[in-house]
């Protein structure tokens, strides 16, 4: 079984689905959850934030989701920076509070109580605030260019035998 969900930003809101494995029809059926209701079926642009997963990658997945839903812009996060999207900040809630410790006995367990925690989230939850700045951004990538440069040079002394 495979959670797939969506999350706005503005509202806190997850639209979450249980499918029985991943995959592009899987992913269009979130899609289409979602971009079926209000304000989204209305909106002039939604903004899909993507990771780069088999199900979404590529132009032919942009093409996809523009060709069913024109409002659409599916926007992919860097290789190895999923956790710029805020859905993963839901999915490591997901993980730590609901389906660990892994004790249930069956599927429809896992299904009931991740469908119990998203509507108390939904219930509770109030947007991310995010402190990572520009400011730093440009430190970490300052940081990564020194440590880089340091690991250049190391490589380049000749070792001693």
């Amino acid at each position: 079984m495979a959670y797939l969900a969506a999350y706005d930003v503005h509202q806190a809101r997850v639209f979450g689905r249980c499918e029985p494995t991943t995959g592009i029809v899987p992913f269009m059926n979130l899609v289409e959850q979602v971009m079926t209701q209000e304000p989204y079926a209305s909106a002039k642009r939604v903004f899909w934030i993507v990771d780069n997963g088999s199900s979404h990658r590529g132009k032919k997945a942009i093409d996809r989701l523009t060709s069913r839903f024109p409002n659409a812009v599916m926007v992919h996060t860097p290789v190895h920076a999923s956790w710029t999207n805020q859905i993963e900040i839901f999915f490591s809630i997901v993980q730590r509070k609901v389906v660990s410790p892994n004790d249930f006995t069956d599927l429809n367990e896992v299904r009931d109580r991740l469908r119990a925690f998203e509507d108390r989230y939904n219930a509770t939850a109030q947007p991310f605030q995010w402190r990572f700045t520009t400011s730093d951004l440009d430190d970490l990538l300052a940081r990564l260019d020194r440590n880089t440069a340091v690991r250049h040079e190391e490589s380049s002394i000749p070792q001693a035998m």
